[in-house]
């Protein structure tokens, strides 16, 4: 039963990666509203653009090498092209679904892998801090971009936290990155009522 969860949880994520796609195309964002949306995604595009080029070239190298087996060709063929779709889907992914500063409500994300709501109520500080090393703790999600971040948030009360197969972590202390940091901390302490 667990594994057909996992399976299930894998394939919504891969649509939703698709889906990111299509909206980056129409150049739309998901989930912003009438709140202040505040991008992450400059930090990692010349990476991404490198790994989808590093990606192409790897295809076009098994093409000519698998030219002789058509059928292992095909099949090969069809995983790297799935493969820098999927790569440029991550991207599109981070464009589309920006953070977002709400009436009551700061939204982090990630991609697709992380969403996390958090109350402004329970924020007990906010803050602009760039931070290059993270170290796994408990009761902290650490949302790197380029293996930085520039926010930390520190929370009066622990929020759940649901990973990308399910599992519920309390979180009280977030970090992640904003190519804006500075409007973001000032847009929450605007509505902060500590």
């Amino acid at each position: 039963m667990r594994g057909v969860r996992v399976v299930w949880a894998l394939a919504r994520h891969e649509l939703r990666l698709m889906a990111s796609l299509w909206l980056w195309v129409a150049r739309r964002r998901h989930g912003v509203g009438g709140g202040t949306a505040f991008g992450y995604a400059h930090g990692q595009g010349a990476l991404m653009c490198g790994f989808a080029f590093v990606c192409v070239v790897e295809t076009v190298a098994m093409s000519v090498l698998l030219g002789d087996w058509p059928t292992v060709h095909a099949v090969v063929l069809f995983l790297d092209v799935y493969t820098v779709v999927l790569v440029v889907a991550l991207h599109a992914a981070s464009v589309v679904r920006p953070h977002v500063v709400d009436a009551g409500v700061l939204r982090v994300r990630r991609a697709v892998h992380v969403d996390l709501r958090i109350p402004v109520g329970r924020i007990a500080s906010v803050r602009r801090e760039l931070r290059t090393t993270h170290e796994a703790a408990e009761g902290e999600l650490d949302l790197a971009v380029g293996a930085r971040t520039s926010v930390t948030v520190e929370l009066a009360e622990p929020v759940t936290h649901v990973t990308l197969l399910g599992r519920r972590r309390g979180i009280r202390v977030v970090r992640f990155h904003a190519d804006d940091s500075d409007g973001l901390v000032r847009a929450l302490a605007a509505l902060s009522p500590r």
